[in-house]
C-alpha cells in the first residue's frame, strides 16, 4: 500500500475535495442534479524548502497547506451549491460542457486574484484556533487555580492536564454546537462519504457505490481525530517544556502573555509530531498503545460524521477517482471547471 498514493479529504458544501500528491479534485452536486468538477494541481508551499517535507516539520506544513488549498475547494463548492441561477445560461443537462477557449478557467481567475483573500481567511482561522484551543483553556485554567485557591505553576503536571481537559472540553462543545447548525448534517454526511471512499480505496476495491456503502463512517486519519491528537502531545511537550520558562516578570499578565507566545510556538512541532502519530496509527501494525491514544479521535468522528446517501457517496467515489486518475497518468480533463449531468458521464468522461 505504500507504493500507492497517499489520498486525503475534506467534505465542502454539497460536495467533497479529495487530494492526491500532486492535485486537487472537487466534486460538488449542483442544484439541479448535475455535477460541477473542479480539477487542478496541489498548491505547495515553500516549494523549495525541502527540509519541510521530512518527518515532525511536514506536519505543519500539510496543515497549513490544507487549510490554504481548503479555502479553495470551499469557495467554488459555495458558487456551485447557491441556486438553480449558477446553472441559467448554460448548457442543457443533456451536455457536457468544458472549457472552449485558451482563455483563463474560473481557476486561473482566482488564483490572480485570490491570493490575498485567502490569505486572509488563513490569517484570521490561526488567530480562531489560537484563541479557542490555546489561549482559552489556558486562561481558564488560570482562573480556576486562582479561584481555587492552588499555586498556578507550569512546573507541576496538574496545570496541564487541566489545561488539556479544557481543550477537549472546548473542542467537544465546539464541534456539537456546529452539528446543531442549519447545514451540518449535510455537510457531515459529505464527510462520512469522504472517509467510506478512502476506506474503499485503501481495501483495494473498485470505487462503486456498492462498495463503499460497506464501511464505516470513521478514520483514523481523519482531522477530527487529529485535534484529539494535538491535544495530547500539546499536554505531553507543555510538561517537558514549559517547567523550565524563566520568569521574566512580576506582573501577571505580561507573564501570562509571554507563556501564551511559547505554547503558540510549540504548536508547529505539537502539529509535527501529532501528523506522524496519526500517520502511523492508520497502519495495520500500529502499536495497542498508539491504537489506545488516537481512539478518542474515532468517537469524537461521532459528532462529524453522518451516514451519507448513495448520490453522495457517488460525489466522493468521482472525487476519488479523478484525484487517481491525474496520479496515475490515465487520460482525463486538463485542469479547469467541467459540468456533467450525472454521475455515469462523468466517470466516463
Amino acid at each position: 500500500m505504500s507504493e500507492r498514493p497517499y489520498i486525503g479529504g475534506q467534505a465542502v458544501l454539497e460536495g467533497v475535495m479529495m487530494r492526491s500528491p500532486a492535485s486537487l479534485v472537487v466534486a460538488v452536486r449542483r442544484p439541479d442534479g448535475r455535477i460541477a468538477v473542479r480539477e487542478e494541481a496541489w498548491e505547495t508551499l515553500w516549494p523549495k524548502a525541502t527540509f519541510l517535507r521530512k518527518p515532525f516539520f511536514r506536519g505543519a506544513v500539510v496543515l497549513i497547506e490544507s487549510v490554504w488549498n481548503g479555502f479553495t475547494a470551499l469557495a467554488f463548492s459555495a458558487e456551485q451549491a447557491e441556486t438553480e441561477e449558477a446553472a441559467r445560461g448554460e448548457q442543457s443537462a443533456a451536455s457536457i460542457q468544458r472549457p472552449s477557449t485558451p482563455g483563463p478557467t474560473p481557476a486561473s481567475a482566482e488564483k490572480g486574484g485570490g491570493e490575498l483573500a485567502r490569505g486572509l481567511m488563513l490569517g484570521v482561522s490561526f488567530l480562531f484556533m489560537v484563541a479557542l484551543f490555546i489561549a482559552a483553556p489556558h486562561l481558564l485554567t488560570l482562573g480556576l487555580f486562582k479561584l481555587l485557591g492552588r499555586d498556578p505553576s507550569l512546573k507541576g503536571l496538574l496545570f496541564h492536564l487541566v489545561d488539556g481537559v479544557f481543550r477537549i472540553g472546548i473542542l467537544v462543545g465546539w464541534l456539537a454546537l456546529v452539528a446543531r447548525t442549519k447545514d451540518a448534517r449535510r455537510l457531515f454526511q459529505y464527510h462520512g462519504a469522504e472517509h467510506k471512499a478512502i476506506w474503499t480505496y485503501e481495501s483495494k476495491l473498485p470505487l462503486t457505490v456498492e462498495n463503499a456503502r460497506r464501511f464505516t463512517t470513521q478514520h483514523p486519519r481523519c482531522g477530527t481525530s487529529f485535534l484529539f491528537v494535538v491535544v495530547g502531545v500539546a499536554v505531553l511537550l507543555h510538561v517537558l517544556v514549559l517547567p523550565f520558562v524563566p520568569t521574566i516578570s512580576s506582573v501577571g499578565a505580561l507573564q501570562t502573555l509571554f507563556v501564551l507566545g511559547l505554547k503558540i510556538l510549540l504548536a508547529f512541532p505539537v502539529a509535527g509530531i501529532a501528523y506522524e502519530l496519526q500517520k502511523r496509527s492508520a497502519r495495520a501494525d500500529c502499536p495497542p498503545v498508539l491504537k489506545a491514544m488516537v481512539a478518542p479521535g474515532l468517537w469524537l468522528q461521532k459528532i462529524t460524521t453522518v451516514e451519507p446517501t448513495d448520490d453522495q457517496l457517488e460525489i466522493a467515489l468521482l472525487a476519488l477517482d479523478r484525484a487517481l486518475a491525474r496520479e496515475e497518468g490515465r487520460p482525463r480533463a486538463a485542469d479547469g471547471v467541467q459540468v456533467y449531468p450525472d454521475f455515469s458521464v462523468a466517470l466516463a468522461a
